[in-house]
């Protein structure tokens, strides 16, 4: 007798992964592609979207065979994506983002900075909806985004019929339907779900977006997370080697899925989830506070209602580059190479050889500021800027691992600068659920809990992100009674760590200096 199974699916930065899971949460099958990504300059980067769905389909295709599941069992699929923008035209065409105008090049990724000055003007209108963001208009949202493509690219503003975010491609891509999540539309569009009507067209015609809505074929309403958003077409079964006995759940930006997959046993008590926060980390890092009312942070994205769970209010910490930053610093440094995972691990060995004789003081005279692509919270400043204090001429591999260790150490007090900021506002945050490609990381995972005081939990399940979506397709398949339901009839528990209570007055040092550096990099940015 068959079984329903479940596929989530995962597009990040550099990758799409699929998922095949039982309607228990067990993870059967996974697998991963690459997937492109164009950079013309450090402000610039663009995707190719039928690459990613490309990828997308030979990643179910082969997560299916490495489960050795029956495809006719799969009953629900759900699609999680960066937060980048996909432009296509009235017929479903690509059209270029790009300035050589390729339109293959018809996505401008999460992490593209071209959009600053607009980010500013946006700021600078004072709007209500930036009380639901934090406060500032991050260049990573899709507004600004949208902005500089209508000013700098009329043609391709021109041709375009359809503008998503990228998880909703995916949705429309499965199964034809506009509909839009309201995880997506909710935290990059100033979609406001908690108000009726939720677009205010007054911010888009202030920011020269009066015809957005029209232009990009936006719905009036949002889908709440995990709505069924209808089968899989025909075409989009045969390609993802599925049925169209299938159904296709509203997805979530890939971090919210990460919050999902990781803090969905705590839905049943939304008055105490305050305690608990999402880090999903990997090229960058996201933080996720959930609460039962919404708490606006100045710095922080948010509050956003409904964006991982109906009813329920997110705050959205970040940090722009966090492996990404781990990487440049190897290429960087003299005595580095190409960042690989063998790499980072010989680093991590030499750490930890380097701290048996000089213990956590290892290096404690050098300092980073880990904003190199800006700092997205809890300033708020896309234009903060790395600064490292206290080189010497050390050029050998040594001098490498301790720039390394000190650059772990400044990512892991940037996640306290933002918990600790988000704890005035009424979070008791003392526990760091952790997902992402960081949990392969023994030093950052190790200060995660040491540099901020709290306990740490790794989920169990081997991939919490494609978990979160297995829980959409749960729920869009109709096998539970609610998204809050399918959560904790799937969660998959974890190990905690405790701080080390012997660490904190090395780290309380450092996080002094840490907030002390931020002020004096404010000073000499006022004098220029």
């Amino acid at each position: 007798m068959g079984q329903d199974l479940l596929v989530g699916v995962d597009v990040g930065t550099g990758s799409a992964r699929a998922g095949v899971f039982t309607v228990d949460g067990k993870l059967l099958g996974r697998h991963e592609n690459p997937i492109l990504m164009r950079r013309s300059d450090a402000n610039f980067a663009e995707h190719d979207s039928e690459d990613i769905w490309t990828a997308v389909c030979l990643a179910v295709r082969s997560a299916l065979t490495q489960a050795k599941a029956d495809p006719a069992e799969v009953v629900g699929i759900g699609f999680d994506a960066t937060c980048s923008l996909v432009v296509r035209d009235a017929n479903g065409a690509p059209v270029t983002v790009s300035k050589d105008g390729e339109d293959r090049w018809d996505t401008i990724v999460w992490l593209d900075h071209r959009a600053l000055e607009e980010a500013d003007e946006c700021t600078r209108t004072g709007h209500e909806v930036l009380h639901y963001a934090g406060g500032v208009m991050s260049p990573e949202m899709e507004v600004p985004k949208l902005m500089w493509l209508k000013r700098h690219l009329p043609k391709s503003w021109a041709r375009a019929g359809h503008m998503f975010d990228l998880a909703d491609f995916l949705s429309w891509k499965a199964t034809g339907s506009l509909a839009r999540s309201q995880s997506t539309l909710t935290c990059k569009w100033t979609y406001l779900g908690h108000q009726k009507p939720s677009w205010r067209r007054d911010f888009l015609q202030l920011v020269g977006l009066d015809d957005l809505i029209e232009k990009a074929a936006l719905p009036d309403v949002s889908s709440p997370v995990g709505d069924d958003l209808g089968p899989l077409t025909e075409a989009a079964g045969a390609q993802l080697g599925l049925t169209q006995k299938c159904r296709v759940g509203a997805g979530l930006i890939d971090a919210h899925a990460g919050a999902l997959g990781v803090l969905g046993a705590f839905t049943s008590d939304v008055e105490t989830i305050d305690r608990h926060l999402a880090l999903i980390a990997g090229t960058s890092s996201c933080v996720m506070a959930l609460s039962a009312e919404d708490r606006p942070t100045t710095g922080v994205w948010g509050p956003y209602f409904g964006a991982v769970l109906p009813g329920v209010w997110l705050n959205e910490g970040g940090q722009s580059a966090t492996g990404a930053l781990l990487d440049h610093i190897i290429r960087w440094h003299g005595a580095g190479d190409e960042p690989t995972r063998e790499t980072h691990l010989a680093i991590c060995r030499r750490v930890m050889e380097l701290r048996e004789t000089e213990g956590l003081a290892l290096a404690n005279r050098l300092h980073v500021l880990p904003d190199f692509h800006g700092n997205r919270s809890p300033l708020g400043d896309p234009f903060a800027r790395g600064v490292i204090s206290g080189l010497t001429l050390d050029s050998d591999f040594d001098s490498l691992c301790r720039l390394y260790w000190r650059t772990c150490v400044s990512i892991a007090l940037g996640v306290r600068h933002i918990l600790e900021t988000l704890n005035t506002r009424g979070y008791a945050i003392d526990t760091l659920h952790i997902t992402g490609g960081h949990t392969k990381n023994p030093l950052l995972m190790e200060l995660y809990a040491d540099a901020t005081g709290c306990t740490v939990v790794e989920p169990s399940t081997p991939d919490a992100t494609l978990l979160g979506m297995a829980m959409v397709a749960a729920n869009a398949a109709g096998l539970y009674s609610s998204l809050d339901q399918a959560c904790l009839a799937m969660q998959q528990g974890g190990t905690s760590r405790a701080p080390n209570p012997a660490a904190r007055s090395q780290f309380d040092r450092d996080y002094r200096i840490f907030l002390e550096m931020l002020k004096q990099r404010q000073a000499i940015d006022a004098l220029e």
